[in-house]
């Protein structure tokens, strides 16, 4: 096996890399912005292109106060969400005048063979300057073999707070998850943009 170099010996001066080096890019596959929305949907762009793919939500501002964003996987290209998850979850929380806080798992936001939605972004408030961002990834969804591993992190402004919530599991199908939807709990996605990146 033939080893590669770097056109030189400095990492702060290399200027190109070598031409069998790849992987890591984040290949932006669609945007969707929210706008009183009740749900957004990708329907298209979830295949076999990539072996995870990684959702970034922006700024999400419910019309409702104190709820959450959740997901939930299809494997009919968007017909049902109903995809059975098994998952955990833990939270962070820290006030802005240091009098609360805390750490722990999450036992209310964890799904046990359920075809509900899963929370990401939990107690998202509706003032003016709350709202809620993160991330889920889900690995190899076009598996005809395995169970579609997925991880998520989220924080929410509400009442004063940083809330964070860590969310790991499955969706328990050896079907293609081909389309993911996107809701709050409760009421409307009032605004935010939620992108759709392949990981090449």
């Amino acid at each position: 096996m033939a080893l590669l170099f770097a056109n030189n010996n400095s990492l702060s001066a290399i200027t190109a890399k070598p031409s069998g080096l790849s992987g890591g890019a984040m290949n932006l596959i669609s945007t969707q912005t929210a706008s009183s929305s009740a749900t957004i949907s990708f329907t298209s762009g979830i295949d076999d292109t990539y072996d995870e793919y990684v959702f970034k939500f922006y700024n999400i501002h419910p019309a409702t106060d104190n709820t959450k964003l959740t997901f939930n996987g299809s494997i009919d290209s968007g017909s049902n969400y109903n995809v059975t998850k098994t998952t955990s979850a833990f939270y962070s929380y820290h006030a802005e005048n240091d009098v609360g806080y805390g750490l722990g798992y999450y036992a209310s936001e964890d799904l046990a063979q359920s075809t509900s939605f899963q929370p990401l972004i939990v107690a998202s408030g509706n003032a003016n300057d709350e709202c809620g961002s993160g991330y889920l990834h889900l690995f190899n969804p076009s598996s005809t073999t395995f169970v579609k591993h997925f991880i998520s992190r989220g924080n929410a402004y509400s009442g004063d707070y940083s809330q964070e919530v860590y969310i790991a599991g499955y969706a328990n199908t050896t079907s293609a998850v081909n389309a993911v939807q996107f809701k709050m709990s409760s009421g409307n996605i009032d605004s935010g943009v939620i992108k759709l990146y392949g990981i090449s």
